[in-house]
């Protein structure tokens, strides 16, 4: 019997609000089935959704409310960054649409 490598999947949310925060937080993390809810939440509400397993793995180290170190902060202004596109392009196609 050959054993198969299973990965369960992995989801962290971060929030940042540059107004009352001096760096991104994680506000919701788990795996499997809370990974799963994590991102339909995520997809129900239209929040971009970016995978970085590299990224995940080392945001899974921090607790819930707890800010991200400095040493990831160019890694996620990355993510920001995309965030960011995603919601210029889908509010731009929302105007042009009539919405």
């Amino acid at each position: 019997m050959t054993e198969q490598k299973h990965t369960r999947k992995e989801a962290i949310a971060l929030s940042y609000d540059p107004n009352a925060e001096n760096a991104p937080k994680v506000v919701a993390k788990g795996k499997g089935e809370i990974a799963e809810n994590i991102l339909t939440k995520a997809k129900e509400h239209q929040v971009p959704i970016q995978e970085d397993p590299t990224l995940v793995e080392l945001l899974g180290q921090l607790e819930v409310d707890e800010t991200i170190p400095e040493q990831l902060y160019q890694a996620v202004a990355e993510v920001f960054a995309y965030i960011y596109q995603v919601d210029r392009e889908h509010g731009s196609r929302e105007n042009n649409s009539g919405k």
